[in-house]
């Protein structure tokens, strides 16, 4: 289905050449190339960039070099060197709402995925907003760049429907090659449950019966766009290029030769890795001076209990994990050079985030974790491949851990699925020609990815419309434009009054300033509301609720507010429902208790050894 929209601006020629003059910034794992309109209104008016957003699915907060890390990612970290970071910014706890938000600009609640198709609750139903993929009551952004003169391209993962209306073809990408799916294979067309055993794909809004000849996603993905871009190259038109990566989202599968290049490096256990990351944090200018980390999650080991053979096995998940970060790296910079070498690099905006926190829960122990079961079977017979000498084969599936996945999220508390910081903080680089920020610059404001669709609205001097054609009112974007503080007139897109909202799988959070509130399910959380200062206390371990009972109320209050402006159903059903059942109570995580699993033998004094007296 093609959408026609009544126009309403929403930027203006003013204000782009405003920013232009001033340079703007991309954002997110967006890479944004601006290339020469097609009607443009003179001669001497200023070209349009083209834009590229690139999104790193379950990309941790940390996994960066520029964000701390030790994996090895030189051009993302170039972006970042040349561009700026941004160690506020926020998406939703789980990929399919946040890639709903980024396209539309509009509330996860009110354009589709108020829950994710896979876990819409019983009372959620039927409901508006509420449909499991991109409902048709909202304006996406690649159909009203394209409507603006723009090329519109996306490769990798969709989820955000299937059915021929839903595909990226028909909500305004008019090239394509995706992965409509949530997850997958690698190197071929398996998915993971044994009700939707082969994964689908379409290629310029056709549905594929194979894959291409050597197949590897995330090559193949920039291959296509590479391709996408020179087809068009000439015409003088901009492109909008939307990059959602697979990786790193487990299975972890990559090229053999891409396995080993970090062997041994993860055999020091996770909490060594937590504080080497923390402390390059803190000394690159990302967290600030006395940051705590989070508690190790209290049903993780403390690594240096286990046996040296478990150790090694558990780092070389960590090893396979940081080997696809690093190869997603790789592609990035074939992209990257390419647009070098076409002579668009330099009139190109990048932008680069993940779309939630890192994966901590085991997606195979979830779907086929119990035996006798028709998805235990599926696994059994399409993920067979699991001695770890195989692991990044096809046939193979391997994650890393809530252990592992706390170290992505260094410093923050908890992962993906939930709104502790570590599910919902990302790391955001922004670079490009219209970037008047000082060159590797770091700001620390409050953002959103709903911020994304009014920014590159303006940059494009493209327009947002009140209606579509059949009259029927379209939302308001939520979003604030970027354009100001990318542009170096502004520290901040929001005000003191400002808050943002989150609610996925019955867990909810708001944030207003340094303050924020969060609902979880027990164990995770209390079942009931906790308070936090994010500005002394990021990695949420001191809940103020019952010394600041006024300020809770504060924040009740506009909790209210957002689930009255945003239609929110708490589900009646949510995936972590008896997860407290399922996990050891809850306790604690005090370093150095208890004493007695640190103990080491006593060595008596030389002097006073002796023999047994017969």
């Amino acid at each position: 289905m093609m959408w026609q929209f009544t126009a309403r601006a929403s930027g203006s020629k003013k204000i782009y050449r405003r920013w232009l003059e001033a340079g703007l910034c991309a954002v997110g794992i967006v890479v944004a190339a601006f290339a020469v309109p097609v009607a443009a209104a003179a001669a001497d008016s200023p070209r349009r960039p083209n834009i590229v957003v690139i999104l790193g699915d379950d990309l941790g907060y940390a996994d960066m070099g520029s964000f701390g890390s030790e994996i090895r990612t030189p051009n993302l970290d170039s972006l970042a060197n040349k561009g700026v970071r941004f160690t506020n910014f926020y998406t939703n706890p789980t990929c399919s709402p946040t890639r709903a938000t980024l396209l539309s600009g509009v509330d996860t609640h009110r354009n589709g995925l108020g829950n994710m198709d896979e876990w819409t609750a019983p009372n959620q139903r039927g409901a508006v907003g509420y449909e499991g993929h991109l409902n048709d009551r909202v304006a996406t952004l690649p159909q009203l760049l394209k409507d603006a003169g723009y090329h519109t391209y996306m490769v990798g993962k969709w989820h955000l429907g299937k059915n021929p209306d839903q595909i990226p073809w028909a909500r305004g990408f008019e090239r394509d090659f995706s992965l409509l799916d949530g997850a997958g294979s690698y190197w071929d067309m398996t998915n993971m449950t044994s009700a939707s055993p082969v994964s689908t794909f379409t290629e310029d809004g056709r549905y594929l019966k194979e894959l291409p000849k050597d197949y590897y996603a995330t090559q193949t993905y920039t291959d296509k766009l590479i391709r996408f871009i020179d087809d068009n190259r000439g015409d003088g038109k901009p492109f909008f290029a939307y990059v959602a990566h697979q990786a790193p989202h487990d299975p972890f599968h990559l090229p053999r030769d891409w396995r080993s290049r970090y062997a041994g490096e993860y055999e020091k256990g996770w909490d060594a890795v937590r504080k080497e990351r923390l402390k390059r944090q803190i000394e690159l200018g990302i967290m600030p001076a006395g940051t705590k980390l989070a508690e190790r999650m209290w049903f993780v080991p403390d690594p240096i209990v286990l046996a040296p053979e478990k150790r090694a096995l558990l780092a070389k998940k960590m090893e396979l994990y940081a080997g696809m970060v690093e190869n997603l790296d790789h592609h990035i910079g074939r992209l990257v050079d390419h647009l070098k070498a076409i002579g668009e690099y330099d009139n190109t905006i990048f932008i680069v985030f993940g779309d939630n926190g890192a994966e901590g829960t085991d997606l195979s122990e979830v779907i086929a974790g119990t035996p006798g079961t028709r998805d235990a079977l599926h696994f059994a017979t399409k993920w067979p491949n699991n001695k770890p000498d195989a692991w990044g084969d096809p046939g193979s599936y391997v994650g890393y851990g809530p252990m592992w996945a706390q170290v992505s999220m260094t410093p923050f508390s908890q992962y993906k699925g939930w709104v502790a910081e570590g599910g919902i903080r990302n790391a955001l680089v922004v670079s490009g020609p219209i970037v008047k920020r000082p060159a590797g610059s770091i700001n620390h404001a409050v953002m959103h990815v709903a911020d994304i669709m009014p920014t590159l609205l303006e940059v494009a001097e493209a327009q947002y419309p009140g209606k579509t054609a059949a009259g029927q009112a379209l939302p308001p974007l939520m979003g604030k434009s970027w354009g100001p503080v990318l542009a170096g007139k502004a520290e901040s897109p929001r005000t003191a009054q400002d808050y943002l909202g989150w609610e996925v799988f019955g867990n909810r959070a708001v944030r207003q300033g340094d303050w924020k509130i969060r609902w979880q399910y027990k164990p995770f959380g209390k079942a009931e509301w906790e308070l936090f200062n994010l500005a002394s206390d990021p990695a949420e371990r001191i809940n103020l609720a019952g010394a600041k009972p006024e300020k809770l109320r504060q924040m009740q209050a506009l909790w209210n507010n957002y689930v009255k402006a945003n239609n929110v159903i708490v589900p009646s059903r949510s995936p972590f429902e008896t997860l407290e059942h399922h996990l050891p109570p809850r306790v604690p995580d005090d370093e150095g208790y208890p004493p007695l699993i640190y103990k080491q033998q006593f060595d008596p004094p030389k002097d006073m050894m002796a023999d047994p007296k017969q």
